[in-house]
């Protein structure tokens, strides 16, 4: 199949930033303490300051997933994304994954963050993205604790087979899981009886910019959805620090390509209508709107 045998649709994807620094990544945790955050340069404000400047000159809005911590340390940025008409929404406090939190701590950790965001950005915070998309088959009780503290959806898991994350027989599209509770999953391609990865992050930087575009015009066109599509805010940032002694793979994943990472965003918003999840899937819950599925999903508790 070739790209001119799918047309675009007037679809409107979701864009999506979530918002930490490179020492914050995953992967960096075993080379980074977390004690030692506090005394690392810290570069997402001017990092997230670009982003916004970029969405304004392209008249695209999304879904910022913003870490508590770093809202505690930079307000006036949590207020600047308002401002410019961008959703504010949750990733946690402090990037900690939630499968390696107890039912306790996860709870804490989502309402510290929820409160911190609410009170400095002046508005309701109705979703959640777990850092590493680390909800799956093994907690799915975190839906419940979302729910009980006033998240609407969640954007948490990735059906792709990963060595960090994934659960690759999860629905494909946003369902319903629990009460009234909306899960919107990372965006797949579905190919050959494999779920394929098109949500962006480090595959968007690993892939030639036309397969990216491809596999999302592909899903918009044939299995008539939105897409979701992530970032981070380090990733137009070439000249952040080089983290030193890390292994050969972390360093390929986080450093692959981000010289690049900003015109092949600056492409994207001119080739697609992006705009925020909360109005993409949340002001319709029909079984008619192209982004939820027509029946509930339940989850084991």
């Amino acid at each position: 199949m070739t790209e001119t045998d799918v047309p675009t649709l007037p679809i409107t994807n979701a864009l999506t930033i979530d918002v930490e620094d490179y020492f914050q990544v995953s992967a960096m945790a075993p080379y980074i303490r977390r004690s030692d955050w506090d005394r690392i340069e810290c570069r997402v404000e001017a990092n997230v300051d670009r982003l916004l400047a970029l969405l304004d000159r392209r008249a695209a809005r999304a879904t910022f997933f913003t870490l508590g911590w770093v809202a505690q340390r930079y307000p006036q940025l949590v207020r600047r994304i308002v401002a410019h008409g961008h959703e504010l929404a949750s990733h946690g406090y402090g990037h900690q994954r939630a499968s390696e939190l107890s039912r306790t701590e996860f709870t804490a950790d989502i309402t510290r963050a929820k409160g911190l965001l609410e009170d400095i950005g002046g508005q309701a915070v109705a979703g959640y993205r777990a850092p590493s998309f680390s909800i799956a088959a093994g907690n799915l009780w975190a839906f419940d604790c979302l729910w009980a503290t006033g998240h609407r959806y969640s954007s948490s898991i990735y059906p792709i087979a990963h060595d960090h994350y994934g659960m690759p027989d999860a629905p494909r599209f946003a369902h319903p899981v629990v009460n009234g509770m909306l899960e919107i999953p990372m965006t797949t391609l579905r190919l050959q009886g494999r779920n394929w990865p098109c949500s962006g992050g480090g595959y968007f930087r690993l892939l030639p910019y036309a397969l990216s575009r491809w596999m999302i015009r592909h899903v918009n066109a044939v299995d008539a959805k939105p897409a979701i599509f992530y970032c981070h805010p380090w990733e137009i940032d070439p000249g952040q620090p080089r983290v030193a002694g890390i292994d050969l793979k972390t360093r390929f994943r986080h450093y692959l390509h981000i010289d690049r990472m900003e015109q092949r965003l600056d492409r994207l918003l001119c080739d697609f209508r992006w705009g925020r999840m909360d109005e993409i899937f949340m002001r319709s819950r029909t079984s008619s709107h192209p982004g939820v599925a027509a029946d509930p999903v339940m989850v084991a508790r």
